[in-house]
């Protein structure tokens, strides 16, 4: 998956971006406390995707 569209997705599900890193971007779920690091790569591996929305408390993809 890109990795402005799972940004994109994230956002929408009220996610907002925590900090900036040089490898990494931190989002927080404010509605659950949790947060999770999303790479900076353009394509994200699906499993990765899986796991991040996962943690965050998110609704699966329909991959």
């Amino acid at each position: 998956m890109k990795r402005s569209a799972l940004l994109r997705r994230l956002r929408k599900h009220g996610c907002y971006l925590k900090r900036e890193g040089s490898e990494h971007s931190l989002l927080c779920n404010p509605k659950t406390g949790h947060c999770e690091a999303v790479p900076r790569h353009t394509e994200i591996p699906d499993k990765l995707v899986k796991k991040i929305c996962r943690f965050l408390s998110l609704p699966e993809l329909g991959m």
